[in-house]
């Protein structure tokens, strides 16, 4: 192995570091992650996140937001601007753009040749000759009105019509008789042809227009661009004399009637040239629509905004100053400019605020809170209630703009009074106490404030409602108070709501009526929303709150009645210890519902051995004493294991879980090891094989008061069975000498229990323990049995074989460090 390669203990080589390459800042921050536990891993990651979220969420308005001036209005202050910017001249922009527009002139598409035209000519005159060529002259048409010197063939007189159709379809133009049957007895004579191409082709190379008007009122606006379609050429033509309209084509043809009959002597044939010229003629210069709108959006585009300079320190607007068009874009931009120096670092700024904030709160309330643990749940649960209310209260604040949009008489502000974020301080309350409540009223109400543009009355507001909805259902045992609660909440609203409308001189008017209803709708909505949700948290998160609590205190619940049927003596042991902690929890601050459930289910493993604990065998036969001490220490630690998997499968809730896991703590189950030890003395082996953990609960010890009250009612009442003669002196004796040992042997380190607690919880337990055992007459039935007795006292109980009250040697320990406690 060279130098380069190292081994970490577990026996893996790591590749050696190569230098130059990676990031330092980013491996530092991941190093020092790791070095966190996951618990402070999820903490830092779900604080980074909620800061995140909720920064860009305000951004751009984050903290405040600058006034908004309309049109009109009166300036509050003087402004000035930050730095040299530039200001878009709008009007004059607009005004160059449409001059340039203007400017565009129209495109017009020039089809000079006619090549089209020429070819369908052509085509048709080709046709008509092939046809005449058929018959002789003659024997085509006689003299006015048509009459045939001979009878005409039915096969020609069908050609004649077909013929008759394709011509004028070929060329175009709507039929007439009288030039199809003169140029037919002509023979279709290639000089017509040829004059009819002559006169279109000169016609339509000089160009003739559709819309005379149209191509008149572009060439007003400084003539326009003609695009010669074959050549695609362009060029300016301001002279509108150059074209023809349709009429004036056939008047040109027209006045060309003497040089046609100097081409063909026939006056017939001549007029029917021009006549077929003039149906031929058709505008060949239209206007394309498209490529000049084309063109005026190009121009538009290519006209630079104008601007003008507007220097650092130069006075946008003046105090009592009325705003108008030109100071709205001054501020317009002022605000532009702000934001782009800004926009950098304000979302990381405030997310910077918000988890300080969070992490103050956290540090200095949340970790002080008895209720809160710390833990994932709880973190989580936190962190997604306050993230759904702000997300909620964001999305409120728009949908309150549109709807106040479409209404006159009342503004968006009016609706935000009933914005119900007093739920989720309720549910905070419920499932966490009145600490952690009032650490997230706080977080919650100064975040929501924000969402309505930072203004101190909103958060006053929804503070004050926050917390007077936590208070109002801190002790909440029954679902009608969250509906109580949510009407007191209403009430308390309505007023606030009034306050604020008369301190900004709106209480005589109807937004003032709308706000204070928002107000009491918000509080009503905050109540049902909470009752609603309620069990859903339950469900996702695992919570036990004291509604669920009473539930599962009824004895008519499965569980406990499959108790009572299989260990009788475990649950009425479950019954007594339960009203001994009910009676002691309040004295020390615990949650009295929560201990005395907890005590009902704290030994519910027991019903799968039932007959291996010595309140279920009823004076029988003891199991205990055909199995080594080792196999019957395992029995008595299993019970907690299996109450563990029974409590889970009915979903109890994680705080009874804890209880049952922990309600034996690490506590040593001293008959047996004391048993094991004699036996090993017995056979001349050394002691030193026992090991005491074998022996020992596996824990963890109890972390929460209710915990420890349970231990040390079960410990207590276990061993008060044991007592013969139960006399006041002697029932506290036994209270101090079980509190003294539990103390010693460190099972009460982790929770909060203190030694005034532990004095308190003596008083108690001797006060129930006394009422328990008290003397009775003793009637003569009673007195002929007294000698029946067992050595305990009762003819139905066995010494409890667990409690832990013996030594090796079977004496009673000292009660000397009890007196050290002050229980004595």
């Amino acid at each position: 192995m060279n130098d380069r390669t190292k081994t970490n203990p577990s026996g893996r080589k790591k590749s050696p570091k190569r230098k130059g390459r990676g990031r330092p800042f980013t491996k530092a921050i991941i190093g020092s992650l790791k070095g966190l536990s996951e618990p402070e891993r999820l903490k830092w990651l779900v604080f980074t996140l909620l800061s995140l979220v909720v920064s860009l969420a305000l951004y751009p308005g984050i903290l405040s937001r600058p006034a908004a001036y309309r049109l009109g209005d009166i300036a509050s202050r003087d402004i000035k601007a930050s730095e040299d910017f530039l200001i878009e001249n709008k009007e004059l922009t607009e005004k160059n753009r449409e001059q340039a527009v203007k400017a565009v002139l129209a495109v017009y598409d020039f089809d000079r040749s006619s090549s089209n035209l020429v070819a369908a000519i052509r085509e048709a005159f080709k046709a008509g000759r092939e046809y005449a060529s058929r018959f002789p002259p003659g024997k085509i048409r006689g003299p006015e009105p048509y009459p045939v010197q001979e009878p005409i063939p039915r096969e020609q007189a069908e050609n004649r019509e077909e013929i008759f159709n394709t011509f004028f379809g070929t060329l175009g133009i709507p039929p007439e008789r009288e030039i199809f049957d003169t140029l037919l007895e002509a023979g279709f004579p290639p000089q017509v042809e040829e004059r009819i191409i002559t006169l279109v082709t000169r016609v339509s190379e000089r160009g003739i227009v559709g819309n005379w008007p149209m191509l008149k009122k572009h060439m007003e606006k400084g003539g326009i661009i003609l695009h010669e379609i074959a050549s695609k050429q362009e060029r300016k033509v301001t002279d509108l004399r150059l074209f023809y309209d349709l009429e004036g084509a056939r008047e040109y043809v027209a006045s060309r009637m003497e040089s046609v009959q100097e081409s063909i002597p026939s006056p017939e044939l001549a007029r029917v040239t021009v006549r077929l010229t003039q149906l031929l003629l058709r505008p060949n210069l239209t206007f394309n629509q498209r490529e000049t709108e084309v063109r005026k959006d190009e121009s538009s585009a290519s006209v630079h905004p104008v601007y003008f300079k507007v220097k650092k320190g130069e006075m946008l607007v003046r105090e009592g100053e009325r705003i108008g068009p030109e100071h709205l874009l001054k501020l317009s931009a002022e605000m532009r400019a702000k934001n782009r120096l800004d926009s950098v670092g304000r979302v990381p700024a405030m997310a910077l605020l918000v988890g300080t904030l969070l992490l103050v709160i956290y540090l200095t309330g949340s970790r002080e809170a008895r209720a809160f643990r710390g833990d994932r749940r709880d973190l989580l649960f936190n962190a997604l209630t306050l993230l759904g209310l702000f997300i909620f209260a964001w999305v409120y604040g728009f949908i309150a703009e549109e709807v106040a949009r479409g209404f006159s008489y009342f503004s968006a502000t009016a609706l935000l009074f009933a914005l119900p974020i007093a739920f989720g301080s309720m549910v905070i309350s419920i499932f966490q106490g009145m600490a952690i409540a009032w650490a997230f009223s706080l977080v919650i109400s100064v975040l929501v404030s924000l969402v309505t543009g930072g203004r101190v009355e909103f958060f006053i507001y929804y503070f004050i409602s926050s917390l007077l909805a936590a208070y109002g259902v801190k002790n909440c045992k029954e679902r009608g108070i969250l509906i109580k609660t949510g009407l007191m909440v209403g009430l308390v609203n309505m007023v606030l709501a009034l306050a604020i409308e008369m301190i900004y001189g709106t209480f005589y008017s109807l937004e003032s009526i709308i706000a204070a209803a928002s107000g009491f709708a918000g509080g009503i909505l905050s109540g049902v929303i909470a009752t609603g949700i309620l069990p859903l948290v339950e469900m996702a998160f695992g919570f036990t709150s004291d509604i669920k609590l009473l539930e599962l205190a009824s004895l008519d619940q499965p569980l406990l009645r499959e108790l009572m049927v299989r260990a009788p003596g475990t649950y009425h042991h479950s019954v007594i210890t339960s009203n001994m902690v009910e009676a002691t929890a309040k004295a020390v601050d615990a949650n009295p519902l929560l201990a005395k459930v907890s005590a009902y289910y704290h030994d519910i493993g027991k019903m799968k051995k039932p007959l291996y604990f010595i309140e279920n065998q009823l004076g029988g036969e003891n199991r205990h004493e055909k199995l080594a001490p080792s196999m019957s220490s395992l029995i008595l630690i299993s019970h907690v294991k299996d109450g563990v998997e029974l409590a889970k499968e009915h979903r109890l809730g994680k705080e009874i879980i804890d209880i049952i896991q922990q309600h034996h703590g690490t506590s040593l189950i001293s008959f047996f090891y004391h048993k094991a030890k004699e036996r090993m003395l017995t056979k001349g082996t050394k002691c030193g094989e026992i090991k005491e953990e074998d022996f020992r609960y596996p824990g963890p010890k109890p972390q929460t008061k209710e915990a420890g009250l349970v231990m040390l009612a079960d410990m207590v009442e276990a061993a008060s069975r044991s007592l013969v003669d139960p006399t006041p002196a002697r029932i506290q004796g036994m209270v101090q000498k079980i509190i003294n040992k539990v103390f010693s042997d460190g099972q009460l380190n982790e929770c909060e229990l203190t030694l005034k607690d532990l004095n308190e919880i003596a008083k108690s337990f001797n006060k129930t323990l006394s009422g328990i055992f008290h003397h009775r007459v003793e009637y003569p039935e009673t007195a002929s049995r007294a000698g029946k007795k067992t050595k305990n006292g009762y003819p139905d109980q066995v010494p409890k074989e667990d409690s832990g009250l013996k030594n090796a040697n079977g004496k009673e320990e000292s009660g000397e460090g009890l007196k050290r406690l002050g229980l004595s």
